[in-house]
């Protein structure tokens, strides 16, 4: 048979990773999911294999100059493919986007509008026609010039400046300076300009008081410090910076997020005067369309805009080809229950669901057949309700011509599917075999799967007695985002489930509201406490004194480079620079812990900087990366590497897994204690050395928690976390609802946002936001244990959880 009569895409030898020369045959024209433990070698199946192959064969088409402009994965480590077609990837995005995206620049669906203005608008009489750049306030043709785009301005004032104006400069009456030999070196400054810093702020004429908050200038002064016994202090040239000037720098700059917030509890924010909010110039505001601006537009809910756009009609051939593409490329976002959403709504306050389905909907509408889709987890961050819409659009593109590839852990999606291809059976070099590929079903017969005790297994959650709560958090009076005047109970020293479809509002009250008021009051120099509570959108607060420390658990990376790694991250890696520093070899040398380290110079590698790998230039190709050519990948020069601790040097040591790791370091605490918390939360099959780049959302998020795990415990701790088992197979599951039970009963505090309808029916305490996303979300509808939440009639989590419990819902 011909590959083109071939109805398969044929894998042989696939060695990408832990792939241990897999075989492989997959069915084209279906809905395929991989599926695994965390680690077992999905991905690298899926993405690291199939999508890769199918990239490097399309590239190889490509001119060679065009070829070094686009981003490339390397070719995989595979025998022969044969059967596939052309390849599209949806993989996750960790990163966090900028406050300047938006629903908008996420779907391009801005795009579109600003070119309806441009080209079919209402302009004023005599007034010139406009480009579509000059609709956007992130363009400068478009941004109104005094807020810059941003729709809103921050002003400060000299009673927040200046809380207490009995008090003196050199006392600490201008509170927004820095703490420290900064606020030191200002009160100086102004000494040495003729101020007079003894006074009380209030004794100072107006015209100081002025200058001292807000004037632009910066004049530098000769600063004479007072001398200190036992101190040489010599004359310097000091810069003034007003108050003003410095809370609206850090606030602007910094990157501590201490002192942005400790700068923006200094400012208040409101709509820009010039734009009125718009955030665009007034020649802009002037055009309309069907009566309404730009501004106007963008901030209507998507099926509303949609709403609007069909009674419209166009008044000429081109506004109606405009509107007619500008419907098509909103349905499949509506399809996908988001219709809720407005073009304007920032990206930073969007939940990771509705940001997966909101990329899933702008690639589904590229109208392609024939290609193999390959999507990473496009359930993750998804209520079961939302679930049900994606499978319907996943059938559509099925149903297209078109063959679905999904790397998944959800089991509805599992049970949908066409053709199942399970990895397994555990992670790491336990893993990297094929189990099973074939029809769902079955994988009933694969006894070794981990998949398919969760698949087939219909009895119920154990049911447990609600634990009794030590004490409650109460909010009231929420009020942010879509949250409207909403009393939240939160009970203290129980596992508590935050549930809703997406979009509710769960993210927005357990993570930026309770999350934001225990952070604003365990933060040192924080605000007045109703001040803060304004700026987090709550009325008021009780019970929050009960909690010594918060841990917010995420799933953002533990590193952007290469450079951070597992052991860095958690600590151990300081435990073993300073354990091969300690050996004889590394004594009689006069070799320090910082000679074991590959990001600093002495023991690293030059070469290659410690990075283990060098970059190739090719001529009118891609920059390429290799081992380096002196260390061979190992990350330091050839004198650190003849240490050896217990026969092994310091990049093998790196080299081990967690779980080889751990008997490797048996009988060394400070190493064991890590290590324990890591296996504890299922990581045994990691490299110490991995690469936080290499991680997914869901073990970094589990790392992070290892790393509290080994910590001395001091005081409650509340441990908040969002959506902790996406990412994670049921079986990965069951080990973190261990580690997160058992910090329960050693009497802290558990708050999981959380879609899993299993680790909802295994809480003390459920809280269901809804009924709907938006506008039509918010509200508390049910509230109480599991069984109780899945009696409530107004709540679309009742059914999945009563499904999980088993009762008559």
């Amino acid at each position: 048979m011909s590959t083109t009569d071939d109805p398969y895409v044929r894998v042989r030898g696939a060695r990408e990773h832990n792939l241990r020369d897999v075989d492989v045959d997959i069915p084209r024209d279906t809905l395929t999911v991989f599926t695994g433990v965390s680690g077992s070698g999905k991905s690298s199946l899926a993405f690291g294999t199939v999508y890769a192959e199918a990239q490097r064969r399309y590239f190889e088409s490509v001119a060679p100059y065009a070829r070094r402009l686009i981003h490339q994965v390397g070719a995989p480590d595979v025998g022969e493919i044969t059967g596939l077609p052309p390849a599209v990837s949806l993989e996750q995005r960790r990163s966090a986007p900028g406050s300047r995206s938006s629903v908008g620049t996420v779907t391009t669906l801005s795009n579109s509008l600003r070119m309806l203005f441009s080209r079919a608008g209402d302009y004023p009489a005599g007034a010139g026609r406009l480009d579509s750049d000059a609709f956007s306030p992130n363009t400068a043709a478009g941004a109104c010039p005094e807020c810059h785009g941003l729709g809103r301005i921050h002003r400060t004032t000299e009673e927040l400046l200046v809380p207490d104006a009995s008090l003196s400069i050199r006392d600490g009456a201008i509170a927004a300076w820095p703490g420290a030999w900064q606020g030191k070196n200002l009160r100086d400054v102004l000494d040495a300009l003729g101020y007079d810093v003894d006074r009380p702020w209030r004794e100072l004429s107006s015209a100081d008081r002025e200058w001292i908050l807000f004037t632009d200038e910066q004049p530098v002064v000769t600063v004479h410090p007072v001398r200190e016994a036992g101190r040489i202090q010599r004359p310097y040239q000091g810069t003034y910076m007003s108050a003003r000037r410095y809370v609206m720098h850090t606030f602007a700059d910094s990157r501590s997020r201490a002192l942005r917030a400790k700068a923006e509890s200094f400012l208040t924010s409101e709509p820009c005067p010039v734009c009125g909010g718009s955030r665009l110039r007034p020649e802009a505001m002037a055009v309309t369309f069907a009566g309404r601006t730009i501004a106007e537009l963008v901030a209507l809910p998507l099926a509303s805009l949609a709403e609007l756009l069909l009674a419209s009609g166009g008044a000429s051939g081109t506004a109606r080809v405009l509107t007619a593409g500008l419907l098509a490329r909103i349905e499949p976002v509506t399809e996908l229950g988001l219709g809720y959403l407005s073009l304007d709504r920032t990206a930073p306050t969007l939940s990771s669901g509705e940001l997966q389905r909101l990329r899933l909907a702008t690639q589904l509408r590229s109208g392609l057949f024939g290609v193999v889709y390959v999507l990473d987890e496009p359930s993750a961050g998804l209520h079961p309700a939302d679930t049900e819409s994606l499978l319907l659009v996943l059938g559509g593109l099925k149903e297209a011509g078109n063959s679905v590839f999904v790397v998944e852990h959800q089991l509805e999606v599992m049970r949908r599917a066409d053709w199942l291809v399970d990895v397994g059976p555990l992670a790491g070099e336990h893993g990297g075999r094929v189990l099973h590929s074939g029809p769902p079903a079955e994988l009933a017969g694969v006894a070794e799967s981990a998949t398919r005790r969760f698949l087939f297994d219909e009895q119920p959650v154990p049911w447990c007695r609600p634990r009794t709560p030590s004490g409650w958090i109460r909010l009231r009076g929420v009020d942010r985002h879509n949250v409207r005047g909403v009393d939240a109970e939160f009970p203290l020293g129980v596992l508590t489930a935050v549930t809703g479809v997406s979009g509710s509002g769960k993210s927005t009250l357990v993570g930026q509201v309770l999350g934001g008021l225990l952070a604003d009051r365990q933060a040192p120099e924080t605000a007045e406490a109703d001040r803060v509570r304004a700026a987090r959108g709550c009325a008021s607060a009780e019970g929050l004194e009960a909690v010594d420390r918060l841990v917010q658990v995420d799933q953002r990376p533990i590193g952007r480079t290469p450079r951070s790694n597992l052991a860095t991250y958690t600590g151990l890696f300081d435990v073993v620079r300073k354990l091969f520093a300690a050996t004889d070899t590394a004594r009689a040398r006069g070799y320090r812990a910082g000679r074991f380290s590959f990001n600093v110079a002495g023991g690293r590698c030059e070469t290659c900087q410690g990075e283990g790998f060098v970059s190739v230039e090719l001529l009118f190709l891609p920059s390429t990366y290799a081992p380096c050519p002196d260390c061979h990948g190992a990350r330091y020069n050839p004198q650190t590497l003849e240490v050896t601790l217990d026969g092994l040097d310091i990049a093998e040591v790196l080299g081990l897994t967690v779980e080889a790791a751990a008997g490797f370091f048996e009988g060394t605490p400070a190493a064991e204690r890590p290590l324990r918390t890591l296996l504890d939360v299922g990581l045994g099959y990691l490299r110490l050395g991995q690469p936080a780049t290499e991680l997914s959302g869901g073990e970094a998020q589990r790392i992070k928690l290892a790393t509290e795990l080994q910590r001395a415990r001091r005081g409650h701790t509340l441990y908040l976390l969002d959506e902790p088992t996406t990412g994670l197979h049921p079986a990965d599951v069951e080990v973190l609802m261990r580690q997160l039970h058992g910090l329960v009963d050693a009497g802290d505090t558990v708050v999981v946002v959380e879609h899993d309808m299993a680790v909802v029916a295994g809480a003390d305490r459920v809280i269901d936001l809804g009924p709907g996303g938006g506008d039509r979300g918010g509200r508390i509808v049910a509230t109480g244990t599991p069984r109780e939440v899945a009696r409530a009639a107004d709540s679309r989590t009742a059914p999945y959880l009563a499904k999980a419990l088993r009762t008559d819902g």
